[in-house]
């Protein structure tokens, strides 16, 4: 049987190959994807939140590549991989199923954070046969509806590249906007120098502005189940998960385990990485 992955150098970016046109229904894209090693152990792929890429995983990935082959994926309009018009959950739930299955179709472990556990909770509960068992990261089946994403956006929106000199000129601008640090610099990691000099944005701004609602809401339906293992990883400092979405969690996952890591917010594997890598493993 053909490898799972190629055996790179761990957390190299690699891109895979074009999967046959029979799985895709919204235009598959070639995603850009990182290895962390591990090969020849069961394998494990990592879906990042809105505005993340596969770097968000550099340190856990790493840590979780010592019991698992461990890649991460970009998402369509971020990161390494391509741009495209459309923005949601089915058109990213395909583009992982024709990543799988051009990688060789073998049945994998999936872990998504936020907006990735969206994609995977998809995936999962449409596809079962693919996926050995599921994680989810601080998100569940359910509608959000957050200000602060629209604030964010638009404040990115307004920044007027062009007459931007340096990464910390950016963040001094964009620090009445975005009075979170640690917010800031997570979403100026989006911000790259043109090849032709000045700024850019990696990530596809205005269609990931234009699709926010579409992002924020459940995307599964009422008779979506996934019945194989399932670990749902919740931030104790998270509004995301709240115990009145337990039991729409097990309505589609049965089979879940909710793990609260206390001293976490939204981001578990930035804010407590061992705990996190912890409850992905035990």
């Amino acid at each position: 049987m053909r490898e799972f992955w190629r055996r790179l150098h761990p957390a190299r970016e690699i891109h895979s190959p074009a999967a046959p046109a029979a799985w895709h229904q919204h235009g598959m894209l070639t995603l850009a994807a990182r290895e962390f090693g591990g090969a020849g152990k069961p394998p494990l792929v990592l879906l990042h939140g809105l505005l993340g890429s596969s770097r968000n995983w550099l340190t856990a990935g790493a840590a979780l590549a010592e019991h698992h082959e461990v890649v991460a994926l970009d998402a369509r309009n971020h990161g390494r991989s391509p741009h495209d018009p459309e923005m949601s959950y089915p058109a990213m739930a395909d583009d992982l199923l024709c990543w799988l299955d051009a990688r060789g179709g073998d049945r994998v472990s999936l872990l998504g954070h936020s907006m990735g556990g969206k994609v995977a909770m998809l995936a999962a509960c449409r596809h079962p046969e693919r996926f050995a068992s599921l994680t989810l990261v601080d998100v569940a089946p359910r509608t959000y509806s957050w200000a602060g994403h629209r604030a964010n956006f638009a404040a990115l929106q307004e920044l007027d590249l062009r007459a931007l000199r340096s990464r910390t000129e950016a963040e001094l601008r964009l620090e009445g906007r975005v009075p979170d640090a640690f917010l800031r610099k997570f979403l100026l990691t989006n911000l790259e120098a043109s090849p032709g000099g000045g700024w850019r944005w990696a990530v596809n701004l205005p269609v990931l502005a234009s699709a926010i609602p579409a992002l924020e809401a459940n995307p599964l339906a009422p008779d979506d189940r996934y019945s194989g293992p399932v670990r749902v990883i919740v931030g104790g400092r998270s509004a995301y998960v709240q115990p009145e979405d337990h039991p729409v969690l097990r309505t589609h996952f049965p089979a879940a385990e909710i793990v609260t890591l206390k001293a976490s917010g939204h981001n578990p594997h930035l804010d407590d990485r061992a705990g996190f890598v912890a409850a992905v493993l035990r």
